[in-house]
């Protein structure tokens, strides 16, 4: 049974670690007192269930680990409200950012799901790399203010009979089910970013992880924004994918420098390109930062646009070879 003006707070989780508690202790301390907040766990080995349990907070198993998505659809099951917002383990809520929700969501009926955003600094700060995270990622959620193409799990409000409608997250999708929930939610209702709802995150804080992340949701989207024809915005747009392939190709470019000098024209040429695509972001984090910061931050973001190229060509190339690859986002109704 559906309670009205109830926020069912699911919190997928495994293994976070000390942000979890500051995730939890900011969603005891929301200003909107009309919650239930569910730590979904998806097995976790270590103390989360113990000090979930010790807050008062409510604890829902997967029974077997099996990812962010069951994680979401488990709690979402146990969910009573009449909205249900998902914020990650690993996010800090400002105090009044339910309750800023739940007042845009009653003030727009048409909106189905409400996104909220970043701060430009980690949770826990843990060296620079971690900042560019922080930098990148709050600078390209909050510059979306308003109507949206996708959805961001991190932090996501959607009503209960929207989630009913859509259905649940994709499990089979590890990297990716939110962009196929976004493709599939977007379809029937309006999802909108507000920077009124805002929490703080603990970042990867190594360029190994965030390598990894950013290669496979990169690989993994093509074959769905093949199928959309299109990029949704965010971070995937038209400038940012130009960024990525410029990056790459100037990098293609060293090598046949050795036979010709020539070949330093287009490389720096593309280098610019990269650059100038990304040029708003760029002066925000010199602002924010300093100049010194800037150039480590540039130094760090054009070697994630490589990845980033190179996740996309190899995406496509199994777009190409595999009707496996192609059929990744297909639906059961689509495969009969």
């Amino acid at each position: 049974m559906t309670i009205p003006g109830l926020v069912s707070v699911v919190v997928p989780n495994y293994n976070t670690g000390p942000a979890l508690e500051l995730c939890l202790r900011a969603l005891l301390a929301q200003t909107y007192e009309h919650t239930e907040i569910l730590l979904a766990d998806d097995r976790s080995t270590d103390d989360s269930v113990e000090l979930a349990r010790s807050l008062g907070v409510t604890v829902v198993s997967t029974g077997v680990n099996s990812g962010a998505a069951t994680a979401r659809n488990t709690g979402a099951a146990h969910a009573r409200g009449e909205f249900i917002m998902f914020v990650d383990a690993d996010v800090a809520m400002q105090p009044d950012a339910v309750a800023r929700a739940v007042g845009i969501l009653r003030a727009n009926e048409r909106i189905g799901a409400l996104c909220g955003t970043y701060g430009p600094d980690p949770l826990i700060p843990d060296g620079p790399v971690e900042t560019y995270r922080a930098l990148h990622q709050h600078y390209w959620f909050t510059e979306q203010e308003g109507r949206i193409g996708t959805v961001h799990t991190a932090i996501l409000v959607i009503r209960a009979a929207v989630f009913r409608d859509v259905g649940p997250f994709n499990a089979a999708l590890r990297h990716t089910e939110d962009g196929d929930y976004a493709d599939r939610l977007t379809a029937r209702y309006e999802s909108h970013s507000s920077n009124a709802v805002r929490g703080a995150h603990d970042h990867d804080d190594t360029l190994r992880t965030i390598f990894r992340k950013v290669f496979h949701r990169t690989r993994l989207h093509v074959p769905l924004y093949i199928r959309q024809r299109g990029l949704p915005g965010g971070f995937a747009t038209g400038p940012r994918a130009s960024a990525a392939v410029a990056a790459l190709a100037a990098l293609a470019c060293l090598p046949l420098i050795l036979f010709s000098p020539l070949w330093a024209v287009p490389a720096v040429a593309l280098v610019a390109w990269s650059v100038l695509a990304d040029r708003g972001l760029y002066a925000f984090v010199r602002q924010y930062k300093g100049f010194s910061f800037a150039l480590f931050f540039a130094g760090v973001h054009y070697l994630v646009n490589c990845v980033i190229g190179l996740a996309a060509g190899i995406g496509l190339l199994q777009w190409i070879t595999s009707p496996r690859f192609r059929r990744l986002y297909e639906r059961p109704e689509q495969a009969g």
